[in-house]
């Protein structure tokens, strides 16, 4: 190991016998710093991440906003979560009480370069734990900008960067500080480091992909509908583990919503990234965007059509809307992850929702339609982490955000994501 990655991560440990010394409420005025921070900043930090991946502006200073979302919920709710409980027992008194663990390594992608982040950070700072945190090595000024944001006057640093190729992580999570890692990215990355951390008996948290279906049964309103689809598929350009990639249709509405869902994808145009009415952008690297151009020709050449759309120029993907796909074809079995929105139809919402389980990913999954006891009959039928009912499938602070089979291990967010790595601690008096 490089001296000065080790060096990093005995800082990290000297800076956890500060922190988790602070008590709550002192964490808690930490938290509202680096809120009046990050507002303060969102214009520069949301040109950061625009210069980086590509997203158009209006979208990287949303996720800046939505940052400091997050951070009201912990600031309002996590006191109360880590004061921990007490149990009614046979002894005097019977609690249970959350400590830190200590450095924990975060492993985060590009897509979301601020949001990802802070969604690990928040909580397992808030918890009393200092953080490591290896970024893409596309998105630089995103990561040196987090670096800054989480260095607040009158607290000694519990934010460190790791300037290492992804090849090197592995070796971080074997170092003995080092007590857990939460990784958010590829399948592979994942199978990598849940290997490594489970050899070592550390306890490891995993968001990985996902190919989110996005059912409309039949009598559903298309009106409000394909608004909601529009957004689902091709905000951040497609580029998002839980934007819906399967559109599962009944019979009876599939030739309408496909139109209409090709008519709004080609409305989306190339633009200038900083002009706020710019829409959608490109994709984040070139290699991706052939990766996403391979999945659409070798499902054409197994009989695939595509609507509208279908072409490349660099890591310019245009919109696209494909139909006439079965569930044997690359684009409905691997994850299509940039702006391709594949329609199948049904007949039956229990062939939906067969169609919906028949993926390795596990994550999330929309249903509209008007019967809405109707619906909630089917919850328990699908596989994933999420079931939103009439809506599109989001992240919200409030719940824990996750999913099943190869879309991760664990949950983030709400109360499970600030617990996550603590100790879990019982207490018992005679």
């Amino acid at each position: 190991m490089k001296k000065e990655v080790e060096n990093t991560i005995e800082k990290a440990q000297e800076a956890f016998g500060y922190w988790r010394s602070l008590s709550i409420a002192n964490r808690i005025v930490y938290l509202e710093k680096v809120k009046e921070k990050l507002l303060a900043n969102k214009a520069r930090y949301g040109a950061m991440i625009t210069q980086d991946m590509f997203k158009p502006i209006s979208q990287s200073i949303a996720e800046v906003e939505k940052c400091a979302t997050l951070i009201d919920y912990y600031i309002e709710e996590g006191e109360a979560i880590l004061q921990g409980r007490t149990i009614e027992t046979r002894w005097s008194e019977t609690y249970i009480v959350h400590d830190p663990m200590g450095v924990i390594l975060g492993v985060m992608p590009w897509n979301f370069p601020f949001w990802q982040v802070f969604r690990f950070a928040i909580p397992t700072l808030l918890a009393g734990n200092t953080v490591l945190l290896k970024h893409a090595s596309n998105v630089p000024l995103s990561a040196q900008a987090l670096e800054s944001c989480f260095a607040i006057p009158g607290y000694e640093q519990v934010y460190f960067n790791l300037s290492i190729p992804g090849s090197e992580v592995e070796e971080v999570i074997a170092h003995p500080v080092v007590k857990g890692v939460s990784l958010t990215g590829s399948e592979p990355a994942g199978s990598a480091v849940a290997q490594k951390a489970g050899s070592l008996i550390k306890p490891v948290l995993l968001e990985l992909g996902g190919s989110n279906a996005f059912i409309v049964t039949e009598g559903a309103d298309l009106d409000s509908i394909i608004p909601i689809a529009v957004n689902a598929r091709f905000q951040n350009t497609g580029q998002s583990c839980i934007a819906a990639k399967r559109f599962l249709v009944h019979h009876s509405l599939e030739e309408e919503f496909t139109s209409r869902l090709a008519q709004e994808a080609q409305q989306f145009t190339q633009g200038d990234l900083m002009h706020p009415d710019t829409r959608i952008g490109l994709m984040a690297r070139k290699d991706l965007a052939i990766e996403l151009e391979t999945l659409l020709n070798e499902s054409i050449a197994m009989g695939a059509r595509v609507v509208c759309g279908g072409t490349r120029d660099k890591n310019w993907f245009e919109p696209t809307v494909v139909t006439a796909v079965t569930d044997q074809m690359p684009i409905f079995t691997q994850e299509t992850f940039g702006p391709l929105a594949l329609v199948v139809g049904f007949e039956t919402v229990a062939e939906a929702v067969a169609l919906s389980n028949n993926s390795r990913f596990g994550l999330g999954v929309s249903i509209f339609g008007k019967d809405i006891e109707e619906l909630k009959r089917w919850i328990h039928h699908f596989d994933d982490g999420a079931v939103f009912i009439n809506e599109m499938v989001i992240s919200d602070p409030r719940v824990p955000f996750g999913g099943s089979k190869f879309s991760g291990i664990g949950r983030e967010m709400s109360e499970e994501g600030l617990l996550a790595f603590v100790n879990k601690k019982t207490v018992v008096i005679k």
